[in-house]
């Protein structure tokens, strides 16, 4: 299991689409086993 840190700021969380990818992505990080960390940057 590693540690995986991702961060999303900007463009990545413009709106609920995106928002949406950007939680879908985190989600399929932790079904691969790994622990995630999110950091948001912007909003």
């Amino acid at each position: 299991m590693a540690l995986v840190v991702q961060k999303y700021g900007g463009s990545s969380v413009a709106d609920a689409e995106r928002i949406r990818r950007v939680a879908e992505r985190i989600v399929n990080t932790k079904k691969q086993g790994n622990d995630v960390v999110v950091v948001v940057s912007a909003m």
